[in-house]
């Protein structure tokens, strides 16, 4: 006899009852009876939180939410960050209830040490680091304004000073090879060019670009405005091919891929939804290979060629700065390092006077003299 799928199935926590809700078709294995047949089994409860783990309801926890609410609302910070911060914050209330800790004013200068410490000891990269003591040394001054705690012991903490590391670029050849690919027939060949071709020609951050709504462009004038980091919006131009192959894409292709469906964002999936940053990745390997570039590739390393580029063709900093939607101008400097490198190399190749002093033949009075010429 089937059994009745149209009663509640229920296991025994303790002395409550709990619904179990197992797929109508298989019998419910965690309670070991089928759905209002049998005996139920017993389950032992769980005797309170890991104690590794702070207290859901413990006073750091509380103070942890309040205070990236206050970033999200009051300072506006953008999601990615949001997240950044509340896994750094995280690993510090981890760190503090395997101590015994979860009131904020018990910190010290020396536990916070500690913590860092061990987080290099982990193998946590120095710019990681320094970004874990900005969130723990931002959260601390949130608790000093709101008199939480008596003294911030972040004041003295410094963060290890991160290596520069000089961004990766494409060569105008391989830019030129990924972006001329020829296009197929199919909407979602259209739509990729369209925003590969976008990336280069505005420097956008991908989740700027997945994210961004077909009424912040203006194709007419040839401008897109976008909306950054911490909500700040930036105008950025838009290129006359990147312009046309928009264009195309928002014309024929993109009314292919909605199929009567509406959305706000420009680029969209066959689903009617926006293309996710996952998904942009996977497209844009696979053009890379196609292309034959051999390079690692990513969003991003897009990103730093349009900056290099720019910067190689004469552009000034405060420009490039702009359409990045940098904050700070010495962000955007590290552009001029690759400059730099590649002059550098340029001159040690084409310089005339580029051989050793030892391999070129010396000159003037103090200059050896043959054999023969001296017994002349």
């Amino acid at each position: 006899m089937a059994p009745d799928i149209s009663q509640t199935c229920r296991e025994t926590v303790g002395t409550a009852f709990v619904p179990c809700r197992p797929p109508a078709v298989e019998p419910c294995r965690r309670a070991g009876y089928s759905h209002g047949v049998g005996t139920p089994k017993t389950v032992t409860p769980r005797r309170g939180p890991s104690p590794n783990l702070p207290r859901a309801d413990s006073p750091l926890d509380r103070y942890v939410d309040r205070y990236l609410t206050e970033l999200r609302i009051e300072a506006g910070l953008a999601r990615n960050s949001l997240e950044a911060y509340r896994r750094d914050l995280a690993k510090l209330r981890e760190f503090l209830a395997g101590r015994g800790i979860d009131d904020p004013a018990r910190v010290t200068r020396p536990i916070l040490s500690q913590f860092l410490e061990q987080a290099q000891r982990k193998g946590l990269a120095p710019a990681s680091t320094a970004r874990c003591l900005a969130a723990i040394r931002g959260f601390f001054r949130f608790l000093g304004r709101e008199r939480l705690v008596p003294d911030d012991p972040t004041q003295i903490l410094r963060a290890p000073r991160p290596w520069l590391k000089l961004p990766k670029v494409l060569s105008p050849d391989d830019v030129t090879r990924l972006l001329d690919l020829p296009a197929d027939r199919r909407p979602e060949d259209r739509r990729d060019a369209a925003m590969l071709e976008m990336l280069y020609a505005t420097g956008l951050r991908v989740s700027e670009l997945v994210g961004l709504p077909l009424a912040q462009v203006q194709l007419g004038v040839g401008y897109v405005l976008v909306s950054g980091k911490g909500a700040k919006q930036r105008v950025v131009p838009i290129g006359e091919t990147a312009r046309r192959k928009l264009a195309a894409y928002v014309e024929t292709a993109r009314p292919l891929l909605l199929k009567g469906r509406t959305s706000e964002a420009v680029f969209v999936t066959r689903r009617g939804v926006p293309m996710t940053r996952q998904g942009f990745w996977k497209m844009l390997r696979a053009r890379a290979r196609a292309a034959r570039i051999t390079k690692a590739i990513s969003p991003h390393v897009l990103r730093h060629s349009f900056a290099t580029h720019l910067l190689d063709h004469g552009a000034d900093l405060r420009s490039v700065q702009a359409m990045l939607g940098h904050a700070r101008i010495s962000t955007t400097q590290i552009y001029t390092h690759v400059e730099r490198t590649r002059l550098k190399s340029l001159h040690a190749k084409h310089f005339p006077r580029k051989t050793s002093r030892r391999a070129r033949p010396a000159v003037g009075p103090h200059a050896p003299v043959d054999r023969a010429e001296r017994a002349d």
